[in-house]
């Protein structure tokens, strides 16, 4: 039988229902890896994300867990305290999406049909889209991985030794095994859901519904777990920084072409023989890749932010000659456009395509700009769109990026060329600037 459409509330009609995805799997199968890596792609291109994830509900109700049999099926007493926390988190997720969401995650394993169909119920009650992501795994090695690296250190066992809690966990595994019953393309052929096979090996891709549902897929797909480490770097310093102008297209100062030797050096000593460079195509950027034994790949979308009408000036030029316009960038550093030019939002969706192949990329050393490493480092970081304006990324250092369980370890190594500090803080007092005048400007 067909699935019911999503009930909308006719006396406040939504152009786009928000979307609930709904995680599905064994435990050890990477969930929450993609529940967070999603949510974190999200939130950066400007859709309000969230993750609700249901064992951090299960352990604030309880601290009876002591070991597997909690999750065995005949345990009347813990059936219901898994329940009542997978109905809270439930409540607060739907609760949440109608006042400030546009997506949630619920991140759980979901493993039975009945409990999916609840979850329909529930969602489509409140006029919410549903979206199914399955992950599935035989792989022993990537789950023993999994368990090494993420469950130990799970508050369950943090008063076990490692070897008495593989072994518990892997008895929790066996539990929901029993129970388990994937997606199937017959008895599920009406829900919207992509299954990820061994980590991106293959994907059954069913009932894709909009764009949110789309640009999910298209993510996913493109997302993988091999170990490797992304390397993010401004320019030398070049002859417009010494003279404190933004923008343009200048060359490498005496104190730049230092850096781009010292950066070769550096590389090399990094021993990746995998290794891609990407540039801009300003000049800056590619005179600073100058010497490293690696391809070389020039992007479009790498140019730094179009300051528009005050490129190549100074900030102190901006203020006197534009001061309402270097008064509107303060009062929102991310929202603002220069004038025929671009604000950090724009760069954001620019980016995208970029952050889309560094996902599939191995070892890759990014050569670009101030505004552009910010945006790169914010999604990798997880930061929003107030910080993101503000986050340092100084001259002649290097951002080593490494791709963790839940996020990204981050080491800054500054290879000792001394260089101007581009850096403009955020101030602390702005003078808010009246509406009217911002639809003069217009």
């Amino acid at each position: 039988m067909p699935l019911p459409a999503p009930i909308i509330n006719s006396s406040c009609p939504i152009a786009h229902p928000q979307t609930v995805i709904v995680m599905v799997g064994l435990p050890a199968r990477g969930k929450t890896y993609v529940a967070k890596k999603l949510t974190r792609y999200l939130n950066w291109i400007g859709i309000p994300t969230r993750v609700f994830n249901v064992g951090e509900y299960r352990r604030s109700a309880t601290d009876c867990y002591k070991n597997h049999n909690f999750f065995r099926p005949d345990n009347e007493q813990a059936q219901v305290i898994r329940r009542k926390a997978a109905m809270d988190a439930l409540i607060d997720m739907c609760n949440w999406l109608e006042v400030d969401g546009e997506v949630a995650v619920f991140d759980a394993t979901n493993t039975t049909k009945e409990r999916r169909d609840d979850i329909l119920d529930t969602c489509y009650g409140r006029g919410f889209k549903v979206f199914f992501v399955e992950s599935m795994c035989d792989n022993p090695l990537v789950i023993e991985a999994n368990i090494a690296e993420v469950k130990l250190s799970s508050p369950d066992y943090k008063d076990m030794n490692k070897d008495e809690a593989i072994r518990d966990f892997l008895q929790r595994i066996t539990h929901y095994e029993t129970a388990y019953e994937p997606m199937d393309e017959q008895n599920d052929s009406e829900k919207s859901y992509i299954t990820i096979m061994n980590c991106g090996e293959r994907f059954l891709v069913n009932k894709v519904d909009g764009h949110i549902q789309s640009r999910i897929v298209y993510y996913l797909m493109n997302i993988h777990i091999m170990p490797r480490t992304i390397y993010l770097t401004r320019h030398g310093e070049s002859e417009l920084n010494l003279k404190g102008r933004i923008g343009g297209d200048s060359d490498l100062s005496d104190r730049g072409r230092q850096y781009r030797d010292a950066l070769a050096a550096y590389m090399a000593n990094e021993h990746l023989p995998d290794l891609k460079v990407w540039t801009s195509q300003l000049k800056r950027t590619s005179q600073t890749a100058q010497g490293i034994e690696a391809p070389i790949e020039q992007w479009k979308a790498l140019n730094e932010l179009d300051a528009g009408t005050c490129d190549e000036m100074t900030y102190v030029e901006i203020q006197q000659k534009c001061p309402e316009e270097f008064a509107l960038r303060d009062q929102d550093k991310y929202h603002y456009r220069y004038p025929k030019g671009e604000s950090y939002q724009d760069l954001v969706a620019r980016l995208e395509p970029v952050i889309m192949e560094l996902e599939r990329q191995k070892n890759v050393l990014v050569v670009c700009h101030q505004g552009v490493m910010r945006c790169l480092l914010a999604y990798f970081l997880d930061k929003g769109s107030e910080e993101l304006p503000y986050l340092k990324c100084p001259l002649h250092t290097v951002l080593k990026l490494t791709p963790v369980a839940y996020g990204c370890r981050v080491e800054s190594v500054s290879l000792n060329i001394d260089a101007v500090d581009t850096h403009r803080p955020k101030p602390s007092h702005v003078q808010p600037i009246k509406r009217e005048k911002r639809e003069r400007r217009k």
